[in-house]
C-alpha cells in the first residue's frame, strides 16, 4: 500500500533528470489524483468497516443484557434462554463457511453490506415476538389495579382470575480504528440495554400510570425490543455509509491487490492438490502437543467465561437485589473497559520486555490462575436469602420444611381461598415478604395501584416482633449489608476481569508462535471452530440448567406448565454459579500448566536467552526463521473469539 522510501528516492530522481512537458505534468497529475483518491478510498472503508464492527458487537452484547427480560417476558426457564444465546452461534456456524469460500472470490464490500443488511433484518426478527403476542400480563391482586374500594383479598373466590394491567386494547488506524470500535460496541450494547430495562416493555402502547410494578420488582419487563430496532437501525446505516466509497475504495489499489493476489493463488493452487494436502495437514497440525493442549485449555476456559458472562446480569440482580437497567450500566461501564485494559496491557507487556513464547506461556498461566484465584473470594461476597414467608423462613420464622410448596399454607391462612401458583409479593410490616396477599391472610386493602395497602393480615401478626399487621405492594429489599456487598463484587470483579484479559494476547501469541506458517490459517479456523461449537453453544445452555436447580419459586404460565423463575435461592445461586465457572477454570488451568511444560522440554535455555535479548522464541522448531512473527503486528491485529463481550 505504502511506497518505501527507497522507491520514492528514485522515483523523485528521475523526474529531476528527465525534462518535465506538458503530459508528463499530466501523467503526473493523474497519479497523484489517483494516489489520493485510493487513500480516501481506503480510509472511507476503515470508516465503513469499523462502524461495521460496531454495529454487530453492540447487537451481540445487547443480546447478553436482555436475557433476564426475555426470560420474563416470555416465562421460560434459564435453561431456554441459554439455547436462544447459544443459537447465536449456531448462526455463525451456517453462514461461516460460505463466507470464507466467496469472500475471497467476490467483490468484499459488497459482501460486507450484504451482510450487514442480513445482520439488520435478523436483529429486527428478533424484536417481532413483541408484536405479534399481545401486551405483557404479571400477576397482580385486581384491588391493586385501578380500584379504590376496600376489598378482602383472603376471601377471594378461587374461580376470581387476577386481572392485568395491561388488558387495554393494542394501541494505528487501519488496525487501531476497527478493534476500537469492537471494544466500544460493547460498551454502548449494555448501556442501551440499560436504558431499555429502564422503559416498560409497552411503552407507547399503554398507559403507564396504570402500571403497578417497578423496576425493582421481579416481574418487570423492560423495552427489550426497543435496542434490537435501533441496533438493526445501526446495522442499515453501515452498508449506507459506503456508498460514497462505491467510485472510489471499491477499485482502489488496496482492493485490486487483494483481487490479484487471490486470483494467482487459485490459478497456482489446483483444487486435488490442495485436498491431497489437507489430511497431512491436518494430521501435522494435530501432531503438535502445544497446540492441541493450548486448544483444550481454551476451549474449558471459554466455556467458564462465556456461562459467566451469559448469566452475570441475573446473577447481579438475584444475588444483590439489583434492577436490570442498574446492571447493565455498571457491567457496560466498567467491566468492559477493563476487559479492553487488560487486552492492551497485555500485548504492551509483550512489546515492552521482549518476551518469548516461554514467557508468553508463563504470563497466560499466571494471569488465568490469579484471575480465577481472586474469582474465589467472590464466594464470601454474597446475600443472605430475602425472608419470603413459606419459601425461605417459615410463617413463625422456624426451619423450613423439605417441601416448599406444603410450607406456602399455614394456620393463619388457611381459612382463605389462595392458590400456590399466585406471585403477586407483598412486603408486611414485620420486613417479611409474602407471596401474595392471600397467602398473608389480608382481610382488607385500600388505595390503588402502587399506593395500596392491606391491613388485617393475620399472618404478619404471627410474629413476635411485629407492631401491626399491614402491608404494601412489591417485595422488601435485602438486608442493609447486601449494598455493601454489592459494592466489594464490583471491585473484584473489575480486578477479576482485568486479571483474567491481560493473558489474552499472550496466550494467543504463544498458538501463532508454535505453528509452522503453512498451517497457521488451518490452525485459527479449526480453533476458532472449536470455541464456537464446544464453548459458546453448550455453556449458556448447561450454565442456565444448573441455574434452575436453585429455584424456590417457579411462576406459572396463563396457558398451564411452569413459567420463569421468580424466586432464587441466594445461596445455592452463588455456589452453583461461581463454583462451575471456577471449576471449568481450574480444569483450564491444569492444561495451561502441561502446555508450559510441554514448552520447557522443546524449549532450549539458549533460545529463551535470545528471545530475552529481542529474537522471538519458536518452540524449539529447527527453522527460526520460518516461525519468526512480528509481534508488533500480532499484537495491534489480535483476535480471539468475541473477546469484546467476555467479562
Amino acid at each position: 500500500m505504502e511506497i518505501s522510501s527507497k522507491e520514492n528516492t528514485h522515483f523523485f530522481s528521475n523526474n529531476t533528470v528527465l525534462p518535465v512537458d506538458r503530459s508528463s505534468f499530466k501523467s503526473e497529475s493523474s497519479a497523484s489524483k489517483e494516489k489520493q483518491s485510493c487513500c480516501g478510498g481506503i480510509k472511507i472503508f476503515l470508516v465503513a468497516l469499523s462502524f461495521v464492527y460496531f454495529a454487530k458487537a453492540l447487537s451481540g452484547s445487547y443480546l447478553k443484557s436482555t436475557i433476564t427480560q426475555i426470560e420474563r417476558r416470555f416465562d421460560i426457564p434459564s435453561s431456554l434462554v441459554g439455547v436462544i444465546d447459544g443459537s447465536f452461534e449456531i448462526g455463525n456456524l451456517l453462514i461461516i463457511i460460505l463466507v470464507s469460500y466467496f469472500g475471497a472470490k467476490l467483490h468484499r464490500p459488497r459482501i460486507i453490506g450484504a451482510g450487514c443488511l442480513i445482520m439488520s433484518a435478523g436483529t429486527f426478527l428478533i424484536a417481532m415476538p413483541q408484536f405479534f403476542m399481545g401486551r405483557y400480563r404479571y400477576e397482580r391482586f385486581p384491588s391493586t389495579i385501578n380500584s379504590t374500594v376496600s376489598l378482602s383479598p383472603c376471601l377471594q373466590d378461587k374461580s376470581q382470575t387476577p386481572l392485568s394491567a395491561l388488558e387495554k386494547p393494542q394501541a494505528k488506524i487501519n488496525a487501531g480504528c476497527v478493534q476500537t470500535a469492537a471494544i466500544i460496541g460493547p460498551i454502548f450494547g449494555f448501556l442501551l440495554g440499560s436504558l431499555c430495562a429502564k422503559l416498560y416493555v409497552d411503552i407507547g402502547f399503554i398507559d403507564l400510570d396504570r402500571v403497578t410494578i417497578s423496576p425493582k420488582d421481579v416481574q418487570w419487563v423492560g423495552a427489550w425490543w426497543l435496542g434490537y430496532l435501533i441496533a438493526g437501525v445501526i446495522s442499515v446505516l453501515a452498508p449506507e455509509s459506503r456508498k460514497d466509497s462505491n467510485t472510489s475504495s471499491e477499485h482502489s489499489k488496496f482492493i485490486e491487490e487483494s483481487k490479484d493476489q487471490h486470483t494467482s493463488y487459485w490459478q497456482q493452487a489446483k483444487l486435488a492438490e490442495m485436498a491431497k494436502e489437507f489430511l497431512p495437514s491436518l494430521k501435522n497440525l494435530f501432531g503438535n502437543p502445544v497446540y492441541i493442549l493450548y486448544l483444550c485449555a481454551s476451549i474449558i476456559q471459554f466455556n467458564s467465561l462465556i456461562g459467566m458472562v451469559t448469566y452475570k446480569p441475573k446473577y447481579i440482580e438475584q444475588q444483590y437485589g439489583q434492577t436490570s437497567s442498574k446492571t447493565n450500566f455498571v457491567i457496560g461501564l466498567i467491566n468492559i473497559p477493563a476487559v479492553a485494559f487488560g487486552i492492551f496491557s497485555g500485548g504492551l507487556i509483550m512489546k515492552k520486555f521482549g518476551i518469548g513464547v516461554l514467557g508468553a506461556a508463563k504470563l497466560s498461566l499466571g494471569s488465568s490462575f490469579f484471575g480465577y484465584l481472586l474469582l474465589l473470594s467472590l464466594f464470601a461476597m454474597g446475600c443472605e436469602n430475602s425472608d419470603v414467608a413459606g419459601l425461605t423462613v417459615s410463617y413463625h420464622r422456624s426451619k423450613l420444611m423439605t417441601d416448599y410448596e406444603q410450607a406456602l399454607f399455614s394456620e393463619c391462612n388457611s381459612g382463605c381461598s389462595c392458590s400456590k401458583d399466585d406471585w403477586d409479593p407483598i412486603c408486611g410490616e414485620n420486613g417479611v415478604t409474602y407471596v401474595s396477599a392471600c397467602l398473608a391472610g389480608c382481610q382488607a386493602s385500600n388505595g390503588s395501584g402502587k399506593n395500596t395497602v392491606f391491613f388485617n393480615c393475620s399472618c404478619v401478626g404471627t410474629f413476635e416482633s411485629s407492631q401491626g399487621s399491614s402491608a404494601v405492594v412489591g417485595p422488601c429489599q435485602k438486608g442493609n449489608e447486601c449494598p455493601k456487598m454489592f459494592l466489594y463484587f464490583l471491585v473484584i470483579s473489575v480486578i477479576t476481569s482485568y486479571t483474567l484479559s491481560v493473558g489474552g494476547t499472550p496466550g494467543y501469541i504463544l498458538l501463532l508462535r508454535c505453528i509452522k506458517p503453512h498451517l497457521k490459517s488451518l490452525a485459527l479456523g479449526i480453533y476458532t471452530l472449536a470455541i464456537r461449537v464446544l464453548a459458546g453453544i453448550p455453556a449458556p445452555v448447561y450454565f442456565g440448567v444448573a441455574i434452575d436447580t436453585t429455584c424456590l419459586k417457579w411462576g406459572s404460565k396463563r396457558c398451564g406448565g411452569r413459567g420463569a423463575c421468580r424466586l432464587y435461592d441466594s445461596s445455592a445461586l452463588r455456589y452453583v454459579y461461581l463454583g462451575l465457572t471456577l471449576v471449568l477454570g481450574t480444569v483450564s488451568i491444569f492444561f495451561s500448566v502441561a502446555v508450559l511444560w510441554v514448552l520447557r522440554k522443546r524449549f532450549s535455555p539458549q533460545d529463551e536467552t535470545l528471545s530475552a535479548n529481542g529474537e522471538r522464541g519458536t518452540c524449539g522448531t529447527k527453522s527460526r526463521k520460518d516461525n519468526f512473527v512480528n509481534s508488533d503486528r500480532l499484537i495491534q491485529s489480535i483476535y480471539w473469539p468475541e473477546k469484546e463481550t467476555r467479562l
